[in-house]
């Protein structure tokens, strides 16, 4: 270890990261959780709370006055229908926040899902400690209900990209870097290499000193009273879908001493605090000998395959979309030509020009009522799946752009 970094630390940070998994009247004891949440937050007093899924105002309402007095600034993320779910409790004063939802979250037809109408989203704030800036990310990205057949991969890898992006270009003033919340996504997942290796994020996980909690770091376990069982069957020991990312930049680096998960219970209490086990990571922030220029990481060969790992299944989510944008828009034209039909023939019998058997005015209303139902849905469909194929395409071109990036740094080594 470097003579640098066996220095006492400048910063010692306590960060504890949750999806709540507070879904209202839809989460088991959802009321006693947020309670039990509440109580060991003001017992523990971390340094820096990062929550996710508390979909009920009312419930960070409750949390913030019972964490008021340890916790003197909050701030809770509002976006899309029924909110982002994020909010953070700090120790520190925040000086500054943003919140940057993602292009891409889901289908708003898929309501046994929902996430399209979370607005998923990452939220930024900022903090100043001991005259070291720390931006702070939180955020949640849309589920993977369906490993073997998951629609939504690209999704998904759209909004890890699009945070890797934004952490890259908010993050430059900053000299401690920090990003947690439920990235929904394995550690060998596309979208988790992508956006470690394009900002230089580490895994608390793999780097920390000493680890307690879950085999392997597993934040959704079997154990745990409200998992989904049928679910986890294919990993018996869970999967690691939580995680506190950090990265010193400047003069400074971060240094993970200790990471602890829950266990499927909440310490002394009979139930857990959320499906998911909270992540509670000791962070030790040093400074170093020499200032390190901003985004001067060495290029990694791997990143080059990740990214046209990434590009591709980009590519199959475009492919996707334009199958459905052309669907939905010849629906579209189908329903409207039978609109102008029912139209004509109705102009025909105002004109004299009825045939003998005139069409039943009941079944006429009915086809028309219909004709126009599927006129207006088919239509909101393809202006969705446009929008969808737009964004993918872009993102194409943003990662076929840094790609060339970075095989022309390669080369010029």
């Amino acid at each position: 270890m470097p003579a640098a970094m066996e220095k006492e630390p400048l910063l010692q940070l306590r960060v504890f990261d949750l999806n709540c998994w507070a879904i209202r009247y839809l989460s088991k004891l959802r009321q006693e959780r947020v309670q039990m949440i509440a109580d060991t937050l003001s017992q523990e007093g971390y340094d820096l709370v990062l929550l996710q899924e508390v979909w009920s105002e009312t419930d960070y309402c409750t949390l913030k006055q019972r964490l008021s007095a340890c916790y003197p600034s909050s701030h809770y993320f509002r976006s899309g229908v029924i909110g982002s779910g994020l909010c953070v409790f700090s120790k520190y004063t925040i000086l500054d926040t943003f919140l940057y939802q993602y292009s891409l979250n889901g289908y708003p037809y898929m309501l046994q899902h929902g996430d399209w109408f979370c607005g998923k989203s990452v939220g930024l704030l900022v903090l100043k400690i001991q005259e070291i800036v720390f931006n702070i990310y939180v955020t949640h990205l849309h589920a993977e209900y369906c490993r073997e057949k998951d629609a939504y991969l690209p999704h998904r890898v759209v909004q890890a990209w699009e945070l890797g992006q934004f952490i890259q270009h908010t993050s430059k003033a900053a000299d401690v870097v920090l990003l947690g919340g439920d990235l929904n996504m394995h550690p060998e997942d596309v979208g988790i290499r992508l956006l470690r290796g394009w900002t230089g994020l580490r895994d608390s996980f793999t780097d920390a000193e000493r680890f307690e909690g879950c085999e392997d770091g597993c934040t959704l376990v079997p154990d745990n009273y409200f998992t989904n069982k049928k679910e986890l069957q294919p990993f018996p020991l869970g999967i690691r879908i939580d995680y506190i990312l950090y990265k010193g930049q400047s003069n400074f680096a971060v240094k993970c001493d200790r990471l602890v998960t829950t266990t499927g219970k909440a310490p002394g209490k009979s139930i857990p605090y959320s499906d998911h086990e909270a992540v509670i990571a000791t962070l030790y922030v040093k400074r170093h000998g020499e200032a390190k220029a901003l985004n001067s990481n060495t290029v990694e060969p791997a990143l080059v395959d990740i990214m046209n790992e990434a590009r591709t299944e980009v590519r199959v989510g475009l492919h996707a979309a334009q199958r459905q944008r052309y669907s939905s828009g010849r629906m579209a034209i189908l329903a409207l030509l039978l609109l102008l039909l029912q139209a004509v023939m109705g102009l025909s019998s105002l004109v004299g020009w009825a045939s003998p058997q005139p069409f039943p005015k009941f079944s006429f209303s009915v086809l028309g009522s219909l004709a126009v139902l599927v006129l207006l849905v088919s239509g909101v469909l393809h202006i969705f799946h446009a929008i969808e194929v737009k964004v993918l395409q872009g993102t194409e071109d943003q990662m076929r752009l840094a790609l060339q990036s970075l095989q022309d740094r390669l080369s010029a080594k």
